[in-house]
């Protein structure tokens, strides 16, 4: 494939001014009995407040809004494990185009519900998102419609980067920002901004144990491949790191944090806790980050981006339970 350019600060700001109309900026919340836990001043970004409960809606509007008339014509197609394909459902709907996920069999049942009540038709395709991934790669060929990777895309990036805008405006003084990877739009759109705003702020990643491919490729700077990605954080299980996220995050990336399944939940109850909110696995990654390096954190200011909050009932309770 050709090499994409990555995205830069004003590609950052440029994408804030196209979602502004759409979309209100989330809190940046102080939360003490989390800080008194963890032992540092501890700043909750809230995505899951989002319409869609979760921070891709920011990069889906973005990149719809920069499509043209005869792309929206023809009709989208993504692949994804819940929150990107609702973001380009979203999107679809607002910008009129029709949308296409392809999601793998067994994928969270409230976010298929919710891409259907968004108006795109459901794929379901395979055990694993890159079975699905690569079936939409085929039907984009087939159908004629224009295939949105879930990654190698450099408006999604920039437009989920408009939440680290955010954070800098309201608190410039974060020592830390914690940050979960999956497909790695997300670490490379905060990275991205944060080290053109505020370098010395460190910014670490996070990905779970039992889905590394994101956190190999950090390591080698190289494209990377983990054997499953059987997570209980769905917006984590990506079995496949993408080029363009893995040259941002391998450069501008400080630290990359694994978490297990029981880190995750224990982080997931906390949140209910603590904060009385709502997280999915991947959401209550920083968190679970976090608590794993206490004490580097000892007295710094800190910021968690709770991603979203997506997780079934019947996961919660079990989780609580």
């Amino acid at each position: 494939m050709a090499e994409l350019a990555a995205p830069t600060l004003l590609d950052v700001v440029a994408a804030r001014e196209r979602i502004r109309p759409y979309l209100l900026r989330t809190p940046l919340t102080h939360y003490h009995a989390l800080s008194s836990l963890l032992g540092c001043e501890a700043w909750v970004k809230h995505e899951n407040h989002q319409p869609i409960g979760a921070f891709m809606i920011r990069g889906g509007i973005n990149l719809l809004s920069r499509m043209t008339g005869e792309e929206r014509a023809r009709g989208v197609i993504t692949a994804s494990t819940g929150n990107h394909g609702q973001s380009i459902s979203y999107a679809s709907r607002l910008f009129g185009a029709r949308a296409v996920v392809c999601v793998q069999v067994g994928a969270n049942p409230d976010k298929v519900a919710s891409m259907r009540a968004l108006g795109a038709e459901i794929v379901e395709w395979g055990d694993e998102f890159e079975d699905a991934r690569l079936h939409a790669v085929d039907l984009a060929e087939e159908r004629g419609l224009r295939y949105i990777h879930t990654a190698n895309e450099p408006d999604l990036i920039s437009g989920v980067g408009t939440l680290a805008l955010e954070m800098v405006e309201d608190r410039p003084d974060l020592d830390v920002v914690i940050v979960s990877a999956g497909a790695g739009t997300l670490s490379s759109g905060v990275a991205t901004v944060y080290k053109a705003l505020s370098p010395a702020t460190r910014i670490v990643a996070v990905q779970t144990e039992a889905a590394p491919s994101l956190y190999r490729s950090w390591r080698s700077g190289r494209v990377e491949c983990s054997e499953t990605a059987r997570t209980l954080a769905d917006g984590l299980a990506v079995r496949q790191s993408f080029e363009l996220p893995v040259g941002i995050v391998h450069r501008l990336v400080d630290d990359f944090v694994l978490v297990s399944e029981d880190e995750l939940r224990a982080a997931i109850r906390l949140y209910v806790e603590k904060a009385h909110t709502i997280a999915e696995g991947a959401g209550a990654a920083p968190l679970a980050a976090a608590l794993k390096m206490r004490e580097q954190l000892r007295g710094k200011r800190v910021g968690l981006v709770l991603s979203g909050g997506n997780i079934t009932a019947a996961m919660l309770r079990d989780i609580l339970g």
